[in-house]
């Protein structure tokens, strides 16, 4: 039997690429596309809701699919730390949904992320350069945002990363302590480079996403996952072994 998916934001380009996943899937079902104008009540013909939205709008998307009992794959940026905590508080509540968030679908990134946050304890100068076309709304990005979290995990116990003069505007927006440049430009797709610096050294981990195929895998992964999860789960990198062994090709 297949899963009854809805995707809000469906006109969107994650929209429609994750609507074309969902119809060319074996074990989906795509019941329902919403737009702007199209009202909340048309999800409830669905087992599981993907949010593309935008920051502003997600929130209040999230929360009436968790109050009517549907699980929730969220792709939409600005979900950060303070965002989520509240969340995971009313999941909870709930009992019996699961809400994931997935700031970035590329594996790629994930990867990236992973080799950042290993090399964040042997290095106190980390800065983020994330680039995205003009058609990007919020900035940073939520892959930015999330590097930047995880890499302020990682050193809870270092210390914060020196970010002189970080009370110049031209320095970035500073989380967790570690300042992010956001770039909006014409001919460019996705782009995060993590700058980091030591004695007589520095280490750039950069991820490229140059066309949309790069988000397939990771999309068709965590719409699996959601269909049975229950509570918060935060980042595709909670979906795979990156410890163990390699995940299967879907």
């Amino acid at each position: 039997m297949s899963t009854r998916v809805a995707v809000v934001g469906a006109t969107g380009r994650m929209g429609r690429l994750i609507s074309r996943l969902v119809e060319e899937g074996d074990d989906f079902e795509l019941v329902a596309r919403l737009g702007s104008g199209s009202p909340l009540e048309e999800m409830l013909a669905a087992d599981v809701v993907v949010d593309v939205t935008l920051p502003h709008i997600s929130p209040g998307i999230v929360d009436f699919a968790v109050e009517h009992g549907r699980n929730v794959l969220v792709g939409t940026s600005g979900w950060s730390a303070d965002r989520i905590s509240p969340l995971v508080g009313r999941v909870q509540r709930r009992g019996d949904v699961g809400v994931v968030i997935i700031p970035n679908f590329a594996l790629g990134s994930v990867l990236a992320t992973r080799f950042a946050t290993q090399a964040a304890r042997f290095y106190d100068s980390i800065e983020i350069v994330e680039t995205h076309g003009t058609g990007k709304v919020d900035s940073p990005s939520g892959t930015a945002v999330r590097t930047a979290e995880l890499i302020g995990e990682v050193r809870a116990s270092l210390g914060p990363v020196i970010a002189p003069h970080a009370d110049q505007r031209a320095r970035g927006q500073q989380v967790a302590s570690v300042p992010i440049h956001s770039l909006r430009m014409h001919g460019v797709s996705a782009r995060q480079e993590v700058v980091i610096g030591g004695t007589g050294e520095t280490v750039r981990i950069v991820h490229d996403a140059s066309s949309d195929a790069a988000y397939e895998r990771g999309i068709l992964l965590a719409l699996r996952a959601t269909v049975g999860a229950t509570g918060v789960t935060v980042g595709l990198d909670a979906l795979l072994d990156l410890d163990g062994a390699p995940a299967t090709a879907s």
